[in-house]
């Protein structure tokens, strides 16, 4: 693994491999842009252009897990080996979902799913909400803009605390 780090460092250069590096962190389910921007302070990346960056790398996945995450947990839900697995994926993002909806109702589900998104938190983010959304069959077209205001909002929270650590 570290041969294939330097490898990449011969050929992209140290700065593009650390920025692929935040790209790479913020498409990880809970890490996410949460972790990718602290990640780039540390190794002293200005800070607009890693936020942007991580804020494009949470984005990625957005669509995939939308789209696919509900089907293939549904169709995993009765297997023998994953079955519990995607029944507790299912019911988690269901409570959490419903959650949202208990306190938005529906006109204000765009801001409730938003700040669920936003607030940095364990089991918030970007994944466990548009996996609600797609479970409660809210719109793409919102979950989506709920998807980006929420990840402005965590991204401003974390350079804000990363820039005060670093």
């Amino acid at each position: 693994m570290v041969e294939y780090i330097h490898y990449l460092r011969k050929i992209i250069g140290d700065l593009m491999l650390k920025y692929f590096l935040v790209l790479l962190i913020s498409m990880v389910p809970v890490i996410e842009l949460r972790g990718a921007i602290p990640y780039s302070q540390a190794m002293g990346l200005p800070i607009l252009s890693s936020y942007i960056i991580a804020l494009i790398g949470n984005l990625i996945p957005v669509p995939f897990v939308y789209f696919l995450a509900k089907k293939i947990l549904i169709w995993g839900e009765h297997k023998r080996y994953i079955g519990k697995f995607c029944k507790k994926i299912l019911l988690k993002g269901h409570k959490a979902g419903e959650k949202i909806l208990k306190k938005s109702g529906k006109r204000g589900i765009l801001i409730a799913l938003a700040i669920f998104i936003g607030i940095p938190f364990p089991g918030t983010g970007a994944y466990t909400g548009i996996l609600a959304a797609s479970i409660l069959d809210i719109d793409f077209k919102t979950s989506l803009l709920a998807a980006i205001l929420g990840l402005i909002l965590s991204g401003i929270i974390m350079a804000t605390i990363s820039l005060n650590i670093f």
